[in-house]
């Protein structure tokens, strides 16, 4: 696990910085909040630990039945 310190503003670049994967930016700090902002392409899913957390604890789906049946040998004269 890597930990960095970062600043309101500053940002991590995730992958090769010429051409990353995303960024992570920190958008702002209050108190003891902390926001973060991703800007990742939308096919990659981000989730916080507890929603992860959910989908992983759930049943996956269950797959559809197979469309391909028996193949019997022909009778045979």
């Amino acid at each position: 696990m890597l930990v960095i310190t970062r600043r309101e503003g500053e940002e991590v670049v995730i992958g090769d910085p010429r051409n990353p994967i995303g960024i992570v930016r920190i958008a702002s700090v209050k108190g003891e909040r902390v926001r973060v902002a991703f800007d990742f392409p939308r096919d990659v899913e981000i989730h916080r630990r507890e929603i992860a957390d959910q989908i992983t604890s759930e049943p996956a789906e269950e797959s559809p039945p197979s469309v391909i049946g028996t193949i019997k040998p022909a009778a045979s004269v």
